[in-house]
């Protein structure tokens, strides 16, 4: 019982640090396109191109950690 616990519990820090992965990728993204567009008032291209690399950034780090943990 106490084996199945510590499973239970790695396989939800693990689906955790893909959430977790993926959200600080989107939000590094986003905020630095927000400050460049400040920077060069370029306002909104370089926040949503970006975001758009956040998102991306955050889908290869999923891929990768499955690519490594299996599943």
């Amino acid at each position: 019982m106490e084996e199945d616990n510590k499973g239970l519990f790695k396989r939800l820090a693990w689906v955790s640090s893909l959430g977790i992965s993926m959200v600080l990728a989107t939000f590094v993204g986003l905020y630095i396109g927000v400050y460049l567009d400040k920077l060069f008032s370029t306002t909104p291209w370089l926040t949503i191109i970006f975001l758009i690399i956040g998102i991306i950034a955050g889908f290869i780090n999923i891929y990768e950690l499955i690519k490594k943990y299996g599943f």
